[in-house]
C-alpha cells in the first residue's frame, strides 16, 4: 500500500489544494457537471422556462421527473461505489480489486436472477436485500479463497478475483439460459441511467447512508488494512470490522445493481488515482474518493449522451472502456515496480 509523507499529520499541514481549498474546487466542478447533466439530453431545456408561469408544463415534468432524479442517481451511485471500492481494497489489502473484479457484483446479479425466478413480484427493497445477501456471500467466499492463497503477490490477487468473478458470471448465465432469461439478465446488469425516474432511484439513498457510515469508520478500516496482527495490537477487533466492511460493500453494490445495473471499474480507478494524490489514510482521502467518483460518473454519463446525440451510450460501456484501460495501466506500473 502506498503512503505519502505527512499523511498522518494534521490537516492544517497539507497544501491548500489537498485540503479544504481543493475540496471546494472539486465541489464547484461537481456543481458545473451536475448542471450540464440536467441540461443535456434528447429534449432541450431552458432553465428560464422552468420559472415562467406561461411555459409548457412538459418542461417541468422532464426536469423534475427525469433529469434531476437521474443526476442525483449519478451522484449517489458514483460516490458510494467509489468508496465501496476503497473499502474493498483496504479489506483485501490490495489496490487492484473492487466489487466488480472479486465477484461481488456478479453475486448480486445472481441474487436478482434468483428473485426473478422464485418471487418476481418482490418489492425493490426485498430484491435489494436478497441481492445484498448473495453479494455478501460471494465476497466472503472470495476473501476465504484469498486467505488460503500460499503467495499473496500484488498481481495474483486480481487474477484470482477475475477468475472467481468469471465463475459467478458463468453460473448466472447458465441459469438465465436454462430458464430463458438470458436477455433479461443482460439488460439488468448493463449500467444504464436512461430509465431512472422519480420514484425509481430512491434505494440509492441507502448507499449514501452507508457511505457516511464508512467515513466515520475510516480510521478502523485503515487499521485493518494493515493486517490482523497490527489491528489486534492497536485494539481494533479485526473480524468485527472486516464483517462491517463486507456488509457495507455488499449493500452498496446491491442497491446500485438493483437500481441501475453494473458500473465496472469505478471502485478501482478512483481510489487508485486519489491515492496517488492524497496517500493511503482513508479518513483524509474518503471525501476525495466520494467526490471524484461522483464527478467521474457525471462526466462519463454526459459523454455517453453526447457522442451519438440524441441517442446515448450506456454508462456501463463508457466506464468499462475507460476503467479496463486504466486497470491495465495500473497493472503495468506495478509490474514495472516489482522489476
Amino acid at each position: 500500500m502506498r503512503s505519502e509523507a505527512g499523511s498522518i499529520g494534521p490537516a492544517s499541514a497539507l497544501p491548500w489544494w489537498k485540503g479544504v481549498g481543493g475540496i471546494v474546487v472539486l465541489i464547484a466542478a461537481l456543481l458545473v457537471l451536475s448542471l450540464c447533466s440536467i441540461l443535456v439530453g434528447a429534449s432541450q431545456i431552458d432553465l428560464r422556462n422552468v420559472f415562467d408561469a406561461d411555459s409548457d408544463d412538459i418542461v417541468s415534468k422532464v426536469l423534475f421527473t427525469s433529469r434531476i432524479p437521474r443526476t442525483l442517481a449519478l451522484l449517489l451511485a458514483g460516490a458510494s461505489m467509489a468508496v465501496a471500492g476503497m473499502i474493498m481494497q483496504m479489506i483485501a489489502r490490495n489496490r487492484f480489486v473492487e466489487p466488480a473484479t472479486v465477484g461481488t457484483v456478479g453475486s448480486a446479479s445472481l441474487g436478482m436472477l434468483v428473485v426473478a425466478l422464485v418471487s418476481p413480484g418482490l418489492p425493490m427493497i426485498g430484491k435489494m436485500l436478497v441481492a445484498a445477501l448473495f453479494a455478501l456471500a460471494g465476497t466472503g467466499l472470495f476473501m476465504l479463497i484469498l486467505h488460503r492463497l500460499p503467495l499473496r503477490t500484488a498481481l495474483l490477487v486480481p487474477l484470482v478475483g477475475l477468475v472467481f468473478a468469471g465463475m459467478i458470471e458463468a453460473i448466472t448465465s447458465f441459469l438465465a439460459y436454462r430458464f430463458e432469461m438470458l436477455q433479461a439478465i443482460r439488460a439488468w446488469t448493463t449500467g444504464d441511467f436512461s430509465a431512472v425516474l422519480q420514484g425509481r432511484y430512491e434505494l440509492l439513498w441507502i448507499s449514501l447512508a452507508l457511505t457516511v457510515a464508512a467515513f466515520f469508520a475510516a480510521d478502523r478500516f485503515t487499521v485493518i488494512g494493515m493486517g490482523e496482527s497490527v489491528a489486534t495490537n492497536l485494539g481494533v477487533h479485526y473480524g468485527r470490522w472486516m464483517l462491517v466492511g463486507l456488509v457495507i460493500v455488499a449493500m452498496v453494490t446491491a442497491s446500485i445493481v438493483v437500481t441501475v445495473g453494473t458500473i465496472p471499474f469505478l471502485g478501482l480507478i478512483v481510489p487508485n488515482l486519489v491515492s496517488l494524490w492524497m496517500g493511503d489514510r482513508m479518513r483524509r482521502s474518503v471525501i476525495w474518493v466520494a467526490l471524484c467518483g461522483a464527478a467521474l460518473m457525471l462526466l462519463c454519463d454526459i459523454v455517453g449522451r453526447l457522442v451519438i446525440h440524441p441517442y446515448e451510450i450506456p454508462i456501463g460501456t463508457i466506464m468499462g472502456v475507460l476503467g479496463s484501460s486504466l486497470f491495465l495501466v495500473f497493472l503495468w506500473r506495478k509490474r514495472a515496480e516489482l522489476g
